[in-house]
């Protein structure tokens, strides 16, 4: 509650889960805000639920807390609209640049507790400022010091190999089975109005610790593969349905574009002075004023390309949108080269990307094209002890043989008559191009040509 109860947290309440998918499912307007707070219970959840079940595996009170608190912050470097902020505006504006939320998280999470000066409830709480501030850091983000960590064998500093298991609650490296993605999925599916069929609370009532070439991991019964495999197919069909969606990547894309032109004419104040949409991740102070709400800074100029950002703004309440020219299946990302027109577009004068905007984005079961499901260990009810991976033609022979699917997505800025007539004649231009490839030798599945 001392943490919830701080500006840096209460921040998440003006950021949506979803980011665009709001402006096309109009129930999912949930935040970060009770998402964060839901993975912090169910992380406890699972938590106790091991302690209870198996006493031998030594997890304290304090171990509970910290992996509550990681579930707590996980998100706490989320920028605004989400995944837009990190996903598309940071590339787009500060290309090359290396950088994702689960990293701002943890310096928002130094920020908060220096900030409010929480390091006194730490202590009364009984957690170690120097191993369990670390703990918690290293299950948000991973390990914080690779290379230092390399010649141990151990690339983790807050808890020993002997917990090894406590790091897959929050967010699984391993497998990507964690507490994060049982409450989004409930959540979201609730929101969206799309059925969920994995049952979270079966996995963690037949969770179990065993032992894997000398690591702890936490594994499931042998019965429970079904329910596995529902928890990926729901995470590949939100991705398909909603996160994905044709109109909730236009609406994005005319976001990130909003944000490109205001970027440098709306400031924050941080701790050095002012900081631009794109730099304030540089400064914590500064970071933690960005919300949905950007729109409502008061920018420093009243230039042309903020008149244009406001334009493309009002687009989107209006419903202008940029147009769908069609999509196009391919399990080679270099084919999208080979898709580029080489001279301008015809009867549209403007350049070619100032017209069109061209989208690669990939579904799968979380690990590209590789089945998850061979990475989780399961035990039985007569071995409880004994781990072992199942191959997924024992569970059944209807479950899917490929994992991954890259789709690539054209759209058209322009909405006039002549531009969008150009911009489908250019179209079908490229996807005869995309069949003759497919004849001469492409063995990819066409879903066809969509105006």
């Amino acid at each position: 509650i001392k943490i919830i109860d701080t500006p840096q947290f209460q921040r998440l309440r003006f950021i949506k889960q979803l980011g665009g998918a709001y402006f096309v499912y109009p129930g999912a307007s949930h935040n970060r805000f009770e998402h964060s707070i839901g993975v912090a219970h169910l992380a406890g959840e699972l938590a106790r639920a091991l302690k209870t079940q198996q006493p031998e595996l030594g997890i304290t009170d304090e171990d509970i807390l910290c992996v509550q608190i990681a579930g707590l912050c996980h998100d706490l470097g989320h920028g605004p609209f989400s995944h837009l902020y990190d996903g598309m505006f940071i590339k787009k504006q500060r290309p090359g640049f290396k950088w994702k939320h689960e990293e701002a998280s943890i310096e928002v999470f130094d920020y908060l507790m220096k900030d409010n000066d929480l390091e006194k409830e730490m202590k009364e709480w009984k957690l170690d400022l120097t191993k369990d501030l670390v703990f918690i850091k290293e299950m948000i983000y991973g390990p914080l010091d690779t290379e230092a960590a390399q010649d141990k064998g151990w690339p983790y500093k807050g808890r020993g190999k002997e917990k090894s298991f406590l790091y897959e609650i929050v967010s699984n490296k391993r497998n990507g089975i964690d507490v994060d993605k049982f409450d989004y999925f409930a959540r979201d599916c609730h929101h969206l109005g799309i059925k969920n069929n994995f049952d979270y609370r079966r996995f963690i009532h037949f969770a179990r610790v065993c032992e894997v070439k000398g690591e702890k991991q936490i594994c499931v019964r042998d019965k429970e593969a079904d329910n596995i495999y529902n928890m990926f197919h729901t995470r590949y069909y939100l991705h398909k349905r909603a996160y994905q969606h044709k109109v909730t990547k236009i609406i994005e894309a005319m976001m990130t574009d909003a944000l490109v032109k205001a970027n440098k004419h709306i400031n924050f104040e941080g701790s050095k002075g002012k900081y631009t949409l794109s730099e304030a991740i540089d400064d914590m102070e500064a970071y933690t004023k960005l919300t949905d709400l950007v729109s409502e800074q008061n920018p420093s100029s009243s230039s042309n390309e903020l008149k244009e950002a406001g334009q493309i703004l009002k687009r989107i309440i209006s419903r202008d949108l940029y147009r769908f020219l069609g999509e196009i299946p391919t399990k080679t990302p270099e084919m999208f080269d080979s898709l580029l027109p080489q001279n301008s577009l015809v009867n549209i004068k403007s350049n070619f990307w100032l017209t069109f905007v061209i989208q690669v984005f990939v579904l799968d079961y979380g690990m590209k094209n590789e089945n998850p499901v061979d990475h989780i260990h399961f035990y039985s009810k007569g071995k409880p002890d004994e781990a072992f991976k199942l191959p997924k033609e024992e569970v059944s022979r209807l479950l899917p043989t490929n994992f991954s699917e890259k789709i690539i997505r054209f759209y058209c800025k322009k909405t006039d008559e002549t531009s969008l007539k150009a911009a489908n004649d250019h179209f079908d231009r490229w996807y005869k191009n995309y069949q003759k490839d497919r004849r001469d030798g492409t063995s990819e599945n066409s879903h066809g040509k969509t105006n």
